[in-house]
């Protein structure tokens, strides 16, 4: 009988570890967008070229970790040079700084498929510690993790002395991953 319970334990213990999946992120049908006024109307714009992982159990959201970078070049407002603008030194500086990366360092659940996430966000040289709420979502092997947050662009260098452009703005997600 001890043996059976030996095996039993040992089987188990296999197997909780692995219900904590290591997912990549599905670039195509995923959404990275910001909304910010310029001149007082709202722009919007998006980020692709969406890479990482994401190592994530719904039932143990306090062992999850979230890797994730974007191109920053892709930014894309829908207007060619204010895009290129966006592309320059005072702005994004893509020729120095070619990913916008942000890693979690810790992960709680607030309800079934509610969780908040903190982290540090880095854009160009500046790394500041965020912390946002998410849903989560699974169905057929396909994850999606949907959230908001705010942000100054002046705490990580964005914009320079620009007086047109709002100095906050608002960041969604939708990171769909298998």
């Amino acid at each position: 009988m001890r043996r059976c319970d030996t095996i039993f334990l040992f089987l188990l213990a296999g197997v909780l570890p692995a219900a904590a999946q290591t997912l990549k992120p599905v670039a195509e049908s995923s959404a990275v967008q910001f909304k910010i006024k310029n001149f007082g109307t709202n722009c919007n714009g998006t980020f692709t070229g969406l890479e990482g992982t994401i190592v994530f159990d719904p039932a143990q959201p306090a062992a999850a970790k979230f890797d994730m970078s974007v191109d920053a070049n892709s930014v894309d407002t829908n207007i060619g040079l204010r895009d290129n603008h966006l592309r320059k030194e005072e702005y994004f500086d893509v020729a120095t700084y070619a990913r916008i990366r942000f890693v979690s360092t810790a992960v709680t659940a607030s309800s079934p498929g509610k969780y908040t996430m903190t982290g540090n966000l880095t854009i160009k040289t500046t790394t500041k510690s965020i912390s946002f709420p998410f849903t989560y979502t699974s169905s057929s092997g396909v994850s999606v993790f949907e959230g908001e947050f705010p942000l100054n662009r002046r705490d990580y260098k964005v914009g320079g002395g620009s007086f047109s452009l709002s100095d906050n703005l608002t960041v969604q997600l939708k990171v769909t991953a298998r």
